[in-house]
């Protein structure tokens, strides 16, 4: 397994990820998105197994008033089913941590589905600790 920045050829996988992971998408949209976040310098990352991509993270780095330095953001995480458990997401995890370091980040925030107790189990495990409640609206 490699992880790498996402392409454009990657788009119809990456869309299969997001559909597992409940979030309705097309591939068009995805290739939109990859274009928009490399000018950001915020392309996300995909881990590899072969030709298969079985793993996502996204990221943002933001600058707020309230803190001294930029504070990094994990904005979605899935792995693929079949590659639960062999260390995917960990990886993943870590390549936006030392990303998000480098780029000057000292703080790392990820928000998770209430319903999503396994995925609050990993970020514990991997040192995150529940901080606070995301409210949310839409517009």
């Amino acid at each position: 397994m490699i992880v790498r920045d996402a392409r454009n050829e990657d788009a119809p996988q990456i869309v299969a990820l997001l559909r597992y992971l409940g979030h309705p998408i097309e591939t068009h949209e995805v290739v939109e998105n990859l274009a928009r976040l490399a000018q950001l310098r915020e392309t996300p990352l995909v881990a590899v197994d072969g030709t298969d991509i079985i793993g996502l993270i996204g990221f943002h780095s933001t600058v707020t008033v309230h803190r001294v330095s930029a504070v990094g953001r994990i904005t979605v995480l899935v792995v693929s089913e079949d590659a639960h458990g062999r260390g995917v997401g960990r990886a993943l995890v870590e390549s936006v941590e030392k990303r998000l370091r480098e780029s000057g980040c000292e703080l790392i925030e990820v928000t998770s589905n209430n319903k999503r107790g396994d995925a609050h189990l990993f970020y514990e495990h991997l040192g995150y600790e529940k901080t606070s409640s995301r409210f949310m609206k839409r517009l």
